[in-house]
């Protein structure tokens, strides 16, 4: 005899369709949406995620248009092993250092110990590294613009969903270049991408800046960085572009001959965005009620919900289908909801699930040739539930996709208003201690890193980037007094 199903199995039970307020408790909160919006379950490895196919969809329309603007950038995607001999990594000893605690290292294989360590890639500069020795011989090789998706394995001692996972999916961009001036640019020009593709895409206006060198990628002499605010205030690094000088070119013998045949050595960058991003978006937008998903990264980005009973319901199916097509042919992602469950029941899955635009159905709808339409957010009544109008078929399909637009740029308002009223600017310790607590602290700072791990102690905010826009500032560190070291203020956060 089976066992009965739990009551926490059954899609009628209402508790699978509720999350514990943000406001409560954000990590249950964010845990809760996760499972019950259906995007990632933990895998049966510690740290490991299985993305589920919502999920998934969500990253295949975020790498789909950010690999368009890399190919408009002149990129070309490529593949490196997942496995690199442990001895690269030791060719270019700072960059070791800080993935050293990271790594996960492979001893034997195929029965018998392995004559070199493996180690499992954490991020592919140094194989890059070996590759582009090989490749280039002139200054007419260059540059070398490589993009590649692939998974990396960081070794995570506190993992959480999508933000740190042990494994995870992520795009490496590594490049060579005759000289700093041209990786510099290289280097500048993807950060500009993250930052457009967050905002026009993810809907996150995003903090930009350099990182303070404590803070630098391993083995790189600069990091830039977006920095996005979450809905509790803290921070999240949401994509890096580095130069890395000549660090690797001289650790992997990267040259070319120039034009006067003189052997030089390359100017390499990397850059990269990962499936946190996807935790920037859960964090970023959601609400008591779920996610609040982009339209622009939403895999449905209008339900349609029909209503009715036997025949009406039909009926009220096959017009929703109708209506579905002529939205596909505007371009828009559309899902008509024909499961055997209530309408109320789909409204709360769907509003769950953040689908920007839901409509519904009906058989007096469908009489009087008009639908309703509500928003997911931004069109509330003074109860806080979602406005519903009704429109034609034609005004609904021929406005839908300025609705998409509109729906984007509320999104962008909202998150940027947010941040705006968590950050302060901060010139003493005690008001420091409580800005950071909740939100972004400008301040002065010397950039030492000693500095930085004191702050740290105390607080537990860390300098997330020094901003390069603002206004240009001088005077004495926040925390030891010294002169400060960037000509502006640093912006500190609690970050995940």
């Amino acid at each position: 005899m089976s066992a009965p199903k739990s009551p926490a199995k059954s899609p009628q039970n209402r508790s699978e369709l509720s999350v514990t307020p943000m406001s409560e408790d954000i990590s249950a909160w964010y845990n809760d949406v996760i499972a019950r919006a259906e995007l990632a379950e933990r895998g049966p490895a510690k740290g490991t995620m299985v993305i589920r196919p919502y999920g998934y969809a969500i990253w295949e329309l975020l790498q789909r248009q950010l690999d368009d603007r890399f190919k408009a950038t002149g990129h070309q995607n490529a593949y490196f092993p997942l496995f690199i001999p442990e001895s690269y990594l030791r060719r270019e000893a700072e960059h070791v250092e800080g993935f050293a605690p990271e790594l996960a290292v492979v001893t034997h294989g195929g029965g018998k110990e392995l004559e070199e360590p493996l180690v499992v890639r954490p991020t592919s500069e140094t194989v890059v590294g070996e590759m582009f020795a090989k490749w280039i011989s002139s200054y007419r090789d260059l540059p070398i613009l490589i993009n590649a998706w692939n998974n990396v394995v960081r070794w995570e001692l506190r993992p959480r969903m999508f933000l740190r996972t042990t494994e995870f999916l992520w795009q490496e961009g590594h490049t060579a270049h005759v000289d700093e001036a041209d990786a510099m640019e290289e280097t500048l020009r993807m950060f500009g991408v993250y930052d457009e593709f967050a905002r026009n895409v993810a809907a996150i206006p995003m903090v930009r800046g350099e990182k303070t060198p404590g803070e630098r990628f391993a083995g790189a002499k600069r990091t830039f960085t977006i920095e996005g605010m979450m809905r509790d205030g803290k921070a999240l690094q949401s994509g890096t572009s580095h130069y890395l000088g000549t660090n690797f070119a001289h650790a992997f013998d990267i040259t070319y001959q120039d034009e006067q045949n003189t052997l030089q050595h390359a100017h390499t960058t990397s850059w990269g965005m990962s499936t946190r991003m996807i935790g920037a978006l859960i964090l970023a937008h959601g609400d008591d009620r779920g996610l609040v998903l982009p339209p622009r990264l939403a895999p449905h980005q209008v339900v349609i919900v029909p209503i009715g009973r036997g025949d009406a319901l039909g009926t009220t199916t096959a017009e929703a289908q109708r209506v579905a097509g002529l939205l596909r042919e505007q371009g828009v992602r559309v899902e008509v909801d024909v499961r055997d469950q209530s309408p109320g029941f789909k409204f709360n899955d769907w509003e769950l699930k953040g689908v920007p635009m839901r409509v519904e159905l009906g058989p007096r709808d469908l009489e009087a040739g008009v639908v309703v339409l509500a928003q997911r957010v931004g069109d509330e009544d003074e109860d806080g539930r979602a406005r519903k109008h009704t429109l034609s078929v034609a005004e609904l399909v021929d406005g839908m996709q300025a609705r998409l637009d509109a729906y984007h740029e509320l999104l962008v308002a909202r998150a940027e208003a947010y941040r705006d009223e968590h950050s302060a600017r901060i010139d003493d310790l005690e008001a420091f201690d409580a800005q950071v607590a909740h939100g972004f602290a400008y301040a002065l700072h010397c950039g030492e890193p000693t500095c930085e791990a004191t702050i740290q102690e105390r607080t537990r905010a860390t300098p997330r980037c020094v901003p390069t826009e603002g206004p240009e500032e001088s005077g004495a560190c926040i925390a030891c007094g010294a002169p400060s070291a960037y000509g502006r203020r640093v912006v500190f956060a609690r970050a995940y």
